[in-house]
């Protein structure tokens, strides 16, 4: 996908970044960026929103918890 990048901030938990950099070395991606970009294209197009953004799946790892 084309389209202008802009710097933003992001907080993550620190398994959140742990995920990430795994993956990022699995699949020999270069930087955090273009790694959340990945997830963030693929959602976008074949992605289930309804399913990925329902609260009942909005959750918290690390304690189990509901979030919100």
């Amino acid at each position: 996908m084309a389209g202008t990048k802009v710097n933003t901030e992001v907080e993550l938990r620190d398994y959140h970044l742990n995920f990430l950099r795994d993956q990022m070395a699995k699949y020999r991606i270069p930087d955090e960026g273009k790694a959340i970009r990945v997830l963030l294209d693929y959602a976008l197009v074949e992605g289930d929103l309804d399913k990925i953004f329902d609260r009942k799946n909005m959750r918290c790892v690390a304690c189990g918890g509901a979030v919100g």
